[in-house]
């Protein structure tokens, strides 16, 4: 049995969860507490607004990150492809250095077609465990971690041979388990405040 993580309620003035909270972030089967963060206007989102969804996407990304940059084209293709099929996609900005205007340009230049939500102090990217960027993962409508890794297995798209999130997300969407839940995220280091 998964365990549950991701205790803290951002922006909201109550938290919940505690010592069941797993110090090492979330993996395939864990199940992930309902956290809320606002987007790059303000607008504060809730994972739990998500649970009509056939799953929730969940990308930690970067503005100056070159490879996070490199992904930008795939992930906004993946979303244009898997959101009108119940897919929701959120992209997490969980660096210190980046400002919330900065990630406010950089969703607008790169045309995200999803929510782009600053995670200032990193806490959620520490409940997740995520340590790159890009890393995603991805939820069940009752928030259990279906796949956790990397988009695909190639910084350059001309060297991709196995496109792992679309795959989890086709499996998914034809009820099937996910047939490699877990594969290694790749790319810069969050850059979380001391």
């Amino acid at each position: 049995m998964g365990r549950v993580v991701l205790g803290w309620v951002v922006g909201l003035t109550f938290l919940f969860g505690g010592p069941a909270a797993n110090a090492e972030g979330a993996t395939a089967g864990d199940t992930v507490a309902v956290f809320s963060l606002p987007d790059v206007a303000g607008v504060v989102h809730s994972l739990g607004q998500y649970k009509d969804s056939t799953a929730v996407v969940v990308m930690f990304i970067a503005t100056q990150c070159p490879v996070s940059n490199d992904y930008n084209t795939r992930m906004v293709e993946l979303a244009r492809t898997y959101q009108p099929r119940g897919f929701q996609f959120l992209g997490i900005n969980s660096n210190k250095q980046e400002s919330r205007e900065e990630v406010a340009r950089h969703a607008q230049q790169n045309g995200f077609p999803f929510p782009v939500l600053k995670d200032e102090r990193n806490l959620i990217a520490d409940r997740f465990g995520a340590t790159r960027t890009p890393e995603v993962y991805v939820l069940s409508p009752a928030r259990v971690v279906l796949y956790h890794g990397r988009i695909d297995d190639s910084q350059n798209i001309a060297h991709v041979k196995s496109c792992d999130l679309q795959a989890a997300l086709d499996a998914i969407l034809a009820g099937n388990p996910v047939p490699v839940p877990v594969t290694r995220a790749f790319g810069c280091t969050i850059k979380r405040v001391n």
